[in-house]
């Protein structure tokens, strides 16, 4: 799962937008229904490259942050996990930097003055986040993000004019594909990345489907058959994981709230045990979310809460309408945003009026209840008079999700409680 929605993005890129490597992707506004992935982030604009290890090292130049604009990130590998976390949080620490990322089984030397990051794998993807600093503008973001430079080691002395593409108005559709396809994407990724020793035993399996390294991948009807049954029941089944997580694995024992962070039980994302790897848990995480960190402190700098259920315990359903009330003092330093995906695809909506999401950036222009606190709506219809604090479902099931920027202690620590969202009967 990891390894296949990585190499979507890479794939999708190519084909969707046109882009090769070393080019840089960079939205000038926050991103809508048309950038088609998992749990995208429509508050903060978006930063994304590829690059392919076995033409050699590659140099990646990321800008200090400070008052113009800061990073925040990941470099994933061909499985989709973190190799380098950039940004005031990362390797660089905010300053000004050049790492080098070197391929698998590299012998050759590595320059001074570079942060070196050996990779496991060839085809390495980033994704960035261009933060909007106090006082500045999405314009401001998008200038900052054009003083990244990624080129080959070998072009280090005279780099190549750097190429950027804007796909903020472009369908970019990076989504795992749930039939036969997804079976030509691990094909994709297996003739290329070198196995581990943790791999050989499901390159045995894969090699029964005419998935072998160095040969072409040519199922015949009843297999192809075969692979596209497989791949929808996979969807259904993690469905229906998702619809039945225990009560004591929520967020708040007394909410119906699930972390998008489902870590391993070391709070990282390798799911790796001494007698085991916890397949289905890797699974669960990988199927909604892209891109994440190495490891998840006591105090994150970020939190993600997805509501699973009403306030009645009862699975949310399409069609219907559901009303929070955001208390006025929800705990945090820097913002909170209340995104609504489609349960199906883990993804955004599209809707006539393309709102996905309403955030502490849009209170101004919200009604408020007498106690300071916001009413949102979610569902096919606006209330009456409400339009301004409703966000649009289009008859699709809602997975409704919050984003906690900065989240203070009462939040890390659970004393804040979000309420559930309540079924409304219009």
């Amino acid at each position: 799962m990891p390894a296949t929605s990585i190499y979507r993005f890479r794939a999708s890129a190519f084909s969707d937008l046109g882009v090769k490597d070393n080019d840089i992707l960079t939205w000038s506004g926050t991103a809508g229904p048309n950038l088609e992935g998992l749990t995208v982030n429509s508050s903060t604009p978006y930063i994304a490259a590829y690059t392919d290890l076995q033409k050699g090292p590659v140099v990646l130049e990321v800008p200090a942050s400070g008052d113009d604009g800061s990073l925040y990130g990941q470099v994933v590998d061909a499985w989709q996990f973190s190799i380098a976390d950039v940004g005031p949080s990362g390797l660089d620490k905010g300053q000004a930097a050049k790492y080098i990322f070197t391929p698998p089984g590299y012998a050759g030397e590595v320059p001074d003055g570079y942060i070196h990051v050996a990779s496991p794998n060839y085809r390495i993807a980033l994704a960035f986040r261009s933060i909007v600093a106090e006082g500045m503008t999405e314009q401001d973001a998008y200038n900052y993000a054009h003083k990244l430079r990624i080129y080959y080691l070998s072009e280090a002395e005279s780099p190549p004019k750097q190429k950027f593409l804007d796909p903020l108005n472009m369908r970019y559709s990076t989504l795992i594909r749930y039939d036969e396809h997804q079976f030509e994407d691990i094909h994709a990724v297996f003739s290329v990345e070198p196995p581990r020793e943790k791999d050989k035993i499901m390159l045995g399996m894969l090699k029964t489907l005419g998935i072998e390294r160095g040969k072409p991948f040519n199922p015949d009807e009843t297999t192809t058959r075969a692979m596209r049954q497989a791949a929808i029941d996979v969807w259904y089944y993690m469905q229906h994981r998702f619809d039945n997580v225990p009560q004591e694995e929520m967020y708040w024992p007394d909410r119906h709230y699930l972390t998008l962070m489902m870590t391993d039980r070391n709070r990282r994302f390798e799911y790796e045990y001494e007698d085991r790897i916890d397949i289905i848990p890797r699974a669960m995480q990988f199927m909604w979310c892209t891109y994440v960190p190495k490891q998840v402190s006591d105090s994150p700098a970020t939190q993600y809460l997805s509501a699973i259920a009403d306030s009645n315990g009862d699975l949310l359903e399409e069609g219907k309408t559901y009303k929070i009330d955001v208390p006025a003092d929800v705990p945090v330093k820097q913002f909170w945003a209340l995104t609504v995906y489609d349960r199906a695809t883990f993804s955004f909506i599209y809707t006539p009026g393309k709102r996905t999401t309403l955030s502490t950036y849009d209170i101004d222009k919200m009604a408020k209840n007498p106690d300071g606190s916001i009413p949102i709506y979610v569902g096919p219809k606006a209330p009456a008079g409400m339009d301004g604090n409703w966000i649009d479902t289009a008859g699709k099931r809602p997975m409704p999700m919050f984003r906690f920027y900065g989240p203070m202690e009462a939040l890390n620590k659970k004393v804040f409680k979000m309420p559930d969202f309540e079924l409304l009967k219009l």
